[in-house]
C-alpha cells in the first residue's frame, strides 16, 4: 500500500502514486475543513448559550420545593414521633 503512495522521481501526472497522493490530500483537506466548521459551530453554540435556560431552572427549583413541602406535610407527624422516640431512648441510656 505504501509503495502505491510513493511519487515517481519524474513526478508524472499519469503515475498511480501521484493520483493517490492527490486523492489522499483532498480527503485530508476536506476532513480539516469539516473539523474547523464543527469547532466554529461548537464555539458559537457555547457563546450563545452562556445565559443558560433560566425558565427551566426556575421550574426545577419550584417543583423541587413543592415536592419537599408536600412530602413534609404528609410525613411530618410520623417524623416528629420518630425523632421524639429516638431522643427519649437516648436520654434513657444515661
Amino acid at each position: 500500500m505504501l509503495k502505491a503512495l510513493e511519487i515517481n522521481e519524474d513526478h508524472s501526472e499519469n503515475s498511480s502514486g501521484y493520483i493517490l497522493y492527490w486523492i489522499l490530500m483532498g480527503k485530508i483537506y476536506s476532513f480539516l475543513i469539516r473539523a474547523k466548521i464543527f469547532a466554529l459551530e461548537l464555539k458559537r453554540d457555547l457563546i450563545d448559550d452562556e445565559r443558560g435556560d433560566v425558565p427551566g431552572w426556575v421550574l426545577v427549583v419550584l417543583m423541587t420545593t413543592g415536592l419537599i413541602t408536600a412530602i413534609w406535610a404528609i410525613a411530618e407527624p410520623r417524623l416528629s414521633q420518630l425523632l421524639r422516640s429516638s431522643l427519649d431512648s437516648m436520654n434513657s441510656v444515661r
